[in-house]
């Protein structure tokens, strides 16, 4: 037996990772607009350049979020389909084709890396939010 994730396991698990990165854009969009009224409200210069930073770390973010929602579209519309490939071929040879573990496994070291990021900025600004607020 293989110890590579299944085409379906791959699938879906881009699925979820494309539906949090999703959520998580909406949590930015919630901090930027938090960190605007903050700036309305607060003209501390070291507030001023909090939030300049946290800014450019939400540009960051959604840079890395839209790039990589992208390549796992595109790989979970290759891995749908090689499903759809594999079963017309493995119903005649009773076989399953490997899966694209390779990719995989960059993607999801380089999600794995942004998931770190982004919780990290999430607690930085919460701190940041009830020191000055």
């Amino acid at each position: 037996m293989s110890t590579s994730p299944s085409i379906m396991a791959l699938h879906f698990r881009y699925r979820l990772w494309i539906a949090e990165m999703n959520a998580d854009i909406n949590v930015l969009r919630i901090f930027e607009d938090y960190a605007a009224e903050l700036a309305t409200k607060n003209s501390d210069p070291a507030v001023k350049k909090g939030i300049a930073d946290f800014k450019n770390e939400f540009v960051g973010l959604r840079t890395q979020i839209d790039e990589l929602r992208h390549e796992m579209h595109l790989c979970k519309m290759s891995l749908a389909a090689d499903a759809r490939e594999s079963t017309q071929k493995e119903a005649a040879k009773g076989k399953k084709k490997p899966a694209l573990s390779a990719d995989h496994a960059a993607l999801k070291k380089r999600y794995t890396t942004y998931r770190k990021k982004f919780n990290t900025v999430k607690k930085e600004f919460g701190l940041f939010e009830a020191r000055w607020l």
